[in-house]
């Protein structure tokens, strides 16, 4: 009996660097980090990471629909 087909068709595996950028700028990325360097127990130095990657166009719709989200929020019942 042959294998039944996947799902989800695989692909080649070799991933253009635009290809990858322009999916990144379309669905947007968060990249969200901490690191503390410390000796002896002692906190020498804090990193705190917060990056967003997007497009314009999708940044906007993210925020719009964070201040859709937080408008609903706050009304009666909402």
């Amino acid at each position: 009996m042959p294998d039944p087909e996947p799902i989800i068709p695989r692909t080649s595996g070799d991933v253009a660097l635009a290809d990858l950028l322009d999916r990144a700028l379309h669905k947007g990325l968060v990249l969200w980090g901490e690191a503390t360097i410390s000796v002896a127990g002692v906190d020498l130095v804090y990193l705190g990471l917060k990056v967003l990657l997007a497009s314009t166009d999708t940044a906007n719709r993210m925020r719009d629909a964070a201040a859709a989200s937080a408008a609903g929020s706050h009304l009666p019942g909402g």
